[in-house]
């Protein structure tokens, strides 16, 4: 048989976290180079930067409890992203290993059947990306569209109430932010929605393999190399366990 394409089925995912500066290239270590730049511009500018700025506005609305709990509500969410970042490019070498080992002959099918067994874990999986990813994009226009919505664009409003060491309520620095903070919650949510769904990936590759290994058990009455077809199941699951 032909080698088995693992990453065939979550590519777009691989190319979301490329495109976020969160799959660099090789065994996952960021090494000195353009990528790294951007991930480093990109993440801190976009992820914390946002951040920053919407926790320093707790400070001056703390008085204002209506405007202090939206903003700790949206805030909270916002820290958090942060926070799963910072965990990931922790795992990355990692979580880049156990997805480079599904290329190992270890965890090919054996037979078309296998494949045809497989198939409905990487259906469900592509199923559940776009599941996330289609209310993340309505959520995510609607905070873009919600002062044009509310009609209050005119007074200067901004999608997210946030502090900035600079006047917002002039032209064209509301404009400007106006759009520092789409990009950046696009950006959030584009972080936010790849790195679940690689580890949702990552469980369905496991169930996937436990497949492979109920079926290969199933049809050893069927083989004639009994002994050697037992060895290779035996190594299987150790191969999954490690």
């Amino acid at each position: 048989m032909n080698k088995f394409d693992w990453e065939a089925a979550t590519r777009i995912n691989t190319l979301m976290l490329k495109f976020v500066g969160l799959w660099p290239e090789g065994d996952g270590t960021y090494n000195l180079n353009i990528y790294t730049i951007y991930a480093v511009i990109s993440i801190n500018l976009l992820v914390n930067g946002h951040t920053f700025f919407q926790v320093m506005n707790i400070f001056f609305v703390f008085s204002n409890l209506q405007a202090l709990t939206a903003t700790i509500f949206i805030t909270a969410s916002e820290v958090l992203v942060s926070v799963k970042v910072y965990k990931y490019v922790q795992n990355l070498k990692l979580l880049k290993k156990l997805k480079n080992d599904l290329e190992k002959d270890i965890f090919q099918p054996t037979n078309e059947g296998q494949i045809l067994l497989i198939e409905p874990h990487l259906k469900m999986w592509k199923v559940a990306y776009f599941v996330f990813c289609i209310p993340s994009t309505a959520v995510v226009a609607l905070f873009a569209a919600f002062p044009i919505l509310d009609q209050r664009i005119k007074e200067y409003r901004l999608p997210f109430s946030a502090w900035y060491p600079y006047n917002t309520k002039i032209s064209p620095l509301y404009e400007l932010t106006y759009l520092y903070q789409v990009i950046a919650i696009l950006f959030m949510a584009t972080v936010n929605v790849n790195t679940d769904i690689l580890i949702s990936a990552l469980m369905m590759y496991v169930a996937a393999q436990c497949d492979i290994l109920c079926d290969e058990l199933r049809n050893l009455n069927a083989s004639e190399n009994i002994h050697e077809k037992i060895i290779i199941c035996v190594r299987r699951h150790q191969a999954l366990l490690g």
